[in-house]
């Protein structure tokens, strides 16, 4: 491949492994916002108690102790709340930890990134794929200084990791902090309270397969009505048979709604999730569940007919439809999204574009061609140092919220979703497809042209066209020809091989075989024959030898020329 790296498999990428829809609480009176509010205040009281205990056990935390927490917490509340309150405990220091860990890695990569610069030269150069020295000595010093930084802060961490001790906020940590920076958050006490509050409530129960309607704890029954199963302290606020509070609201999922309705009547397990939003002032539930695993379509039948490939970009997605051969049909596609402004107007401007590019790209029925991007390695400042823009750049990418929207929506309108490596598909998609395809009346952009390669590699074809020979001679004696190589061919993202021999149409198969080979001529130097060259001991007449007198003056000036002397 000389000097490439080695490009990973295309595969396809399985569907979600679950389900999530969302409905507003309406209608809610003041009685019942007050009893869902002591719910949530008393449950998550006990969720921060819970989560203390289990920070202190860490890592040697084992069954029997996650046993003992269930059964001290059962009195206080349920044992259903309990399972719930363990699970999600359980759940929240699993991901501190892989958290803890990723953020060893990153800190490790750091260091070993700056201790490699530092012992390079002041100014020199980095070779291909290694960074290079400092530019100058102030940045140098500056650098020093990070690196006893970043080394202490791994030393913190790894201690932290050895003793199995993490850190977590209920509430998260963001909001914690702004608890010292109102004015810069915008934020009154009162408001930030509120917040806070409300973020370490706890009211959400998991599902039960066999039981009634999927939930014993949360139950929202086909026609919308929901009902909670109060913890022990606050019984006496029920307003329904064993222990139960009714809100004086119904409920309707307008998304996915007749696959809740049918998993609730057939009383499959559907997990449940009461929060409050403060910005809005509304209360909203939000049911999930598992979906069973599908056996995901094959790569060669998602590749039949051809597909679309997708080039992700900061504020536009660039697709390209592609016949079964890699050739680019139509002309590209732009669906343009605006990461500004709130989270919730960012998910939405996403979910747009994704729903209009899924929708045209099931007109044709076509699979879609993405790249597995993951910019977890590539947005530290001491891999690209002085390029804040690029990392600023690449920061903004929505790597893992487009690729989880996209692989769920297009699990709903069943397009099936190929991952490729996405390696050189920017470079070789502008250096050999954005001046091929630009004409009078279409100018593909580099970003159009990227996703014409990303759709190639999906469909095994190469990428890198050969360069075609010019106008003035069709031969190869000046350059090879514009082939494209087929999908199982070795090295196809290679140099084409020098064959040697005529290269022209005009010569037949066979012939030239021995175009390279000297010692199959009479060249100086190189005999024809593995034997020594003698003269005859009884030579014959001219005219004996060769037939005529213009042979034999041949035949002397060609001696002459070989001897490397004039004729006689």
């Amino acid at each position: 491949m000389g000097g490439l790296r080695e490009l990973a498999a295309a595969f396809v990428v399985p569907g979600p492994s679950g389900v999530a829809i969302r409905a507003g609480l309406k209608g809610l009176t003041g009685q019942d916002e007050t009893v869902l509010r002591q719910v949530g205040a008393l449950l998550g009281s006990l969720a921060s108690r819970d989560l203390k205990v289990r920070c202190a056990a860490g890592s040697a935390h084992v069954s029997e102790q996650w046993a003992w927490r269930k059964r001290a917490l059962t009195g206080q509340s349920s044992s259903r709340w309990a399972g719930s309150i363990t699970k999600a405990t359980h759940d929240q220091w699993a991901l501190a930890r892989r958290s803890q860990l990723a953020h060893i890695h990153s800190l490790r990569a750091g260091v070993e990134t700056i201790t490699h610069r530092l012992a390079q030269p002041v100014g020199a150069k980095g070779a291909k794929g290694t960074p290079g020295g400092y530019r100058s000595e102030r940045e140098w010093f500056a650098k020093s200084r990070r690196l006893h930084v970043l080394e202490d802060r791994l030393e913190r961490v790894r201690a932290d990791w050895e003793a199995g001790r993490v850190r977590v906020v209920r509430g998260a940590k963001k909001l914690l902090r702004s608890r010292h920076h109102l004015r810069a958050a915008g934020l009154t006490e009162a408001q930030w309270r509120s917040r806070w509050e409300a973020e370490r409530w706890f009211l959400q129960a998991d599902g039960e397969s066999g039981k009634r309607f999927g939930n014993e704890t949360i139950r929202v029954t086909p026609g919308g009505e929901v009902s909670i199963k109060l913890p022990a302290p606050l019984a006496h606020l029920a307003n329904a048979p064993h222990g139960r509070y009714v809100p004086a609201c119904r409920v309707r999922f307008r998304h996915r709604g007749e696959q809740w309705a049918d998993r609730v009547a057939a009383n499959r397990a559907v997990a449940y999730r009461i929060h409050y939003d403060v910005d809005r002032g509304r209360w909203y539930v939000t049911a999930s569940w598992q979906n069973p695993p599908v056996t995901t379509v094959p790569l060669s039948a998602a590749r039949a007919g051809g597909l679309v490939g997708v080039d992700m970009n900061a504020d536009h997605l660039a697709a390209w439809r592609l016949d079964t051969h890699g050739n680019p049909l139509g002309a590209a596609r732009r669906f343009d999204y605006q990461l500004t402004g709130s989270a919730q107007h960012r998910d939405a401007q996403v979910r747009h574009a994704l729903i209009r590019l899924l929708h045209w790209a099931a007109r044709h029925g076509l699979a879609l061609a993405i790249e597995d991007l993951d910019f977890a390695a590539e947005k530290t400042r001491e891999k690209h140092g002085r390029r804040k823009r690029f990392r600023r750049l690449i920061s903004g990418l929505p790597t893992a919220r487009l690729r989880a929207r996209l692989v769920s929506m297009a699990a709903g309108l069943g397009v099936a979703v190929v991952a490729v490596d996405p390696a050189y598909t920017s470079r070789w998609g502008a250096q050999h497809w954005q001046k091929p395809l630009t004409s009078k009346n279409r100018k593909p952009t580099r970003h159009d042209a990227a996703a014409v390669a990303i759709g190639r590699r999906a469909l095994g074809c190469a990428i890198r066209r050969r360069t075609a020979p010019p106008p003035h001679d069709r031969s190869d004696r000046v350059r090879h020809r514009t082939v494209q190589a087929a999908s199982d061919a070795l090295g196809r993202e290679g140099p084409r091989p020098r064959v040697p021999g005529p290269r022209t149409r005009s010569v037949p198969p066979g012939r030239g075989a021995k175009a390279g080979d000297q010692c199959a001529h009479n060249r100086s130097g190189h005999t024809a024959e593995h034997e020594p060259w003698h003269q005859d001991s009884l030579p014959l007449s001219p005219w004996e030898r060769f037939g005529s007198p213009r042979a034999e003056s041949r035949r002397l000036t060609g001696a002459g020329r070989r001897s490397g002397s004039g004729p006689a």
